[in-house]
């Protein structure tokens, strides 16, 4: 799926997150009252934290709807979170229409094949390691850490460092 040569890290204007596999581990935890727990890993907030400290925007897409989730990117300040998404592509248009951002300078780091779609319309889409296979296989970038437990930092790092080397 990989037809488009990937944007340059150092281009970068927008991160777009998916949720969960991505910035959590995946698992869902259920009480009698339904979702009550998701586990986020500090190093990635604090990676978000620094991105959109240099400049680049965040946003995060999510097909299920949680509280923890609205917490967590509410805590982070990340300004564009869209939960019970059923088209990340029609939000990734909204959204790069407003910011006035190229799609192309776009990336997504996702985990499963619901968002082949969204890979295939930014100029960069990452995977975590633990992805589904096809997502993998369609990645310009894959991080070393699984969903939850780094792997949006690793990215964020690599833009930083890309920008930074780009000064």
């Amino acid at each position: 799926m990989k037809a488009r040569k990937a944007t340059r890290l150092a281009k970068l204007q927008l991160l777009i997150l998916d949720v969960d596999g991505v910035l959590t581990d995946g698992r869902l935890y259920f009480g009698a009252k339904g979702e009550a727990l998701k586990v986020f890993h500090v190093r990635d907030g604090h990676g978000i934290k620094l991105l959109m400290t240099a400049g680049v925007h965040v946003a995060a897409f999510s097909g299920r709807r949680s509280a923890a989730t609205a917490a967590r990117l509410r805590e982070l300040r990340v300004p564009t979170v869209v939960q019970g998404c059923s088209d990340k592509l029609l939000a990734l248009h909204a959204l790069t229409k407003r910011l006035k951002v190229d799609p192309l300078k776009c990336a997504c780091i996702v985990d499963d094949t619901p968002d082949l779609g969204l890979m295939s319309a930014v100029g960069l889409a990452a995977a975590v390691a633990d992805a589904h296979p096809l997502v993998l296989s369609a990645a310009h970038w894959v991080s070393r850490r699984p969903g939850g437990l780094g792997a949006v930092r690793e990215l964020c790092d690599a833009i930083l460092r890309a920008r930074a080397g780009a000064a």
